[in-house]
């Protein structure tokens, strides 16, 4: 008989459904789950946006995997996962590219008005005369990162491609980053046009991106967020918006997604994506593959590939 693997919530690419069915019997946590069963379970596939709820713990006594499609891991216990002796496993480097992507095609949206131009087109006005207010360039413009992880190191790379300034703030300097380090996010904000926010998700990091730092950023100041909702104190950032103090925002991720805050569809200066970072057919099969891999590892007796606590 096959090992059990608890699918917690259906998002897999079909293909890589199919790899996981042909060396599992896959259940899913959605469903009503035998109690033998439960007690024979072994690996566990989640999203960062599901995550993995402390109770399952307890459920799966013989559990030895928990396997993410993604790389966020706020939504579940790391620490009592390793007293378990549960590997966790994310798909980190593999994303990296697709969502540094979409935090400049993000940006680029914003400061060059793309949704405004698109829809300018489509109910006849350019034909009728109406145009656009000039756009802002983002060459020479400052941009301060918020995490100098793989994905935030990527967007500093990637920035000074454009012509731009990076600097960033991290907890701890990197050696190997040839920008400048802040202290503070705070003073990162002071320093910056743009803050690119690519900080992991934890309780220390939660809302790092305050009013204090709204403020800092400024009036002429955008935020592009592509790490997670929770690392920005929402409401501050809906006031600031509102109320101009800062320029606009670019925003990939949101708390209690997809069921987000309803002021941010009336802002003019903001541009809105529905958590899209890692959604290419290419990246997503490499993540599914990266899943797979690590599993197969785990039920074959070696160490997982991936592991992050």
């Amino acid at each position: 008989m096959q090992p059990y693997c608890l699918l917690v919530d259906k998002i897999l690419p079909p293909a890589i459904m199919e790899a996981l069915q042909s060396i599992t019997t896959v259940v899913t946590g959605t469903d009503s789950i035998d109690g033998n069963i439960l007690r024979e379970i072994t690996v566990a596939v989640t999203s960062p946006t599901t995550g993995f709820d402390d109770s399952w713990f307890e459920k799966l006594p013989k559990l030895k995997l928990v396997a993410i499609f993604g790389v966020g891991t706020d939504r579940i216990d790391l620490q009592k996962a390793r007293t378990r002796n549960i590997d966790v496993t994310t798909t980190l480097d593999i994303l990296t590219n697709d969502v540094t992507d979409m935090a400049f095609a993000l940006l680029l949206a914003l400061t060059r008005q793309i949704m405004q131009g698109d829809q300018l087109i489509r109910k006849g006005k350019w034909v009728k005369g109406e145009s656009l207010p000039l756009g802002t360039s983002i060459r020479n413009k400052r941009i301060g990162v918020v995490g100098l992880g793989a994905i935030g190191y990527d967007i500093a790379r990637r920035a000074e491609a454009f012509g731009m300034k990076p600097r960033y703030y991290n907890r701890n300097p990197k050696p190997d980053a040839p920008w400048p380090h802040y202290t503070s996010a705070t003073e990162l904000a002071r320093d910056s046009d743009i803050l690119a926010v690519a900080i992991s998700a934890t309780p220390q990091t939660e809302r790092i991106i305050s009013q204090e730092v709204l403020e800092a950023l400024g009036k002429k100041g955008i935020i592009v967020n592509i790490a997670r909702g929770a690392v920005i104190d929402e409401p501050a950032l809906i006031q600031a918006l509102q109320q101009k103090n800062i320029s606009g925002a670019a925003l990939d991720v949101f708390l209690n997604e997809p069921d987000i805050n309803p002021a941010f569809l009336d802002l003019p200066n903001v541009v809105l994506a529905p958590h899209q970072g890692s959604a290419t057919i290419e990246t997503r099969h490499a993540m599914g593959q990266c899943v797979i891999d690590n599993i197969a590892a785990v039920l074959d007796g070696k160490p997982a590939l991936t592991v992050v606590n």
